[in-house]
């Protein structure tokens, strides 16, 4: 049975990691606000761009420009993004056993899968798989910048226009809210024409859009930029969903953290009560026998 010092120690103990998980859960809350501002900003912009690209894709000769080709689907490359950090509840499990089925899936059917993985939780997954990644970036999390999506856009789009891949598809956790994040699997490259417009295309012929300066100035600058926005965009989308994430474990933590010194507690008086009644209970004997 445990004595009362040793149950003090343990209500120190807990009471200790619960200022360390309300601490975090407020560091936590002050990062998602931050990342959450750039992100909403972000989003309208990211899916308007993509739309209107979409929509040019659907009547532009397909060999115009390298990342609107489209080729016999061998190799697929799947970019998964985790976080660096634990202690965010199901956040990575949840992205990872989303990506392995995706993988298994294109296995399945046929096709060779290349992984590159965004952040330590997905490159520690596989190479405990034994898994050789494409690509790895690790210690972004928290200092997401333009200039980090570009660099991985950049290996992404060498990638593709070098026939390394012929598909390129992108799985993160989207934010949805501060108890609910949405896995996302979306395929990036090659630039997929809307299926509506590409119905009516084919019922009235493609739409002749006039293009200033031109159709190829206007790809060559704007289809390399998107894919650097959409995964600029990922990446924020992510970052948001693993501070709400954090956030939520680290209340959770907090409770039981208290529910645990509140049941100590009870136990502590408990002990305490009990040795003093034995201590009162010896003093009768002693008096009693006194007497006797």
């Amino acid at each position: 049975m445990a004595t009362l010092r040793d149950i003090q120690n343990r209500i120190k103990a807990v009471q200790s990691t619960q200022k360390i998980t309300k601490a975090m859960k407020m560091v936590s809350a002050s990062k998602l606000r931050k990342v959450q501002t750039r992100m909403l900003d972000l989003r309208p912009y990211a899916n308007k761009m993509n739309d209107v690209l979409q929509s040019l894709a659907n009547g532009a000769d397909r060999e115009s420009h390298p990342l609107l080709a489209l080729r016999s689907r061998k190799t697929v490359e799947v970019v998964v993004f985790t976080s660096d950090r634990g202690l965010c509840g199901a956040f990575n499990t949840n992205i990872l056993k989303a990506a392995q089925k995706c993988i298994d899936d294109y296995k399945n059917d046929g096709f060779e899968v290349k992984i590159s993985s965004i952040g330590k939780k997905s490159a520690d997954y596989f190479k405990r798989r034994h898994v050789e990644l494409l690509n790895k970036w690790t210690g972004m999390s928290g200092n997401i910048t333009f200039t980090n999506a570009g660099e991985i856009a950049d290996k992404i789009k060498e990638n593709y226009t070098n026939e390394e891949a012929d598909e390129v598809v992108v799985v993160y956790n989207a934010f949805k809210s501060m108890a609910a994040q949405t896995i996302t699997v979306s395929k990036l490259l090659p630039l997929a024409a809307i299926e509506d417009e590409q119905e009516t295309a084919s019922a009235e012929g493609p739409a002749d859009f006039i293009y200033e300066p031109s159709m190829d100035a206007i790809f060559e600058r704007l289809l390399p930029r998107n894919v650097d926005v959409q995964i600029y965009r990922a990446l924020l989308e992510s970052s948001a969903a693993e501070e709400a994430a954090r956030m939520s474990a680290m209340e959770n933590a907090t409770k039981s953290c208290s529910d645990m010194v509140s049941s100590l507690t009870l136990q502590f008086n408990k002990a305490r009560q009990a040795s003093i009644t034995g201590e009162l209970m010896d003093i009768v004997g002693g008096v009693e026998a006194l007497k006797g």
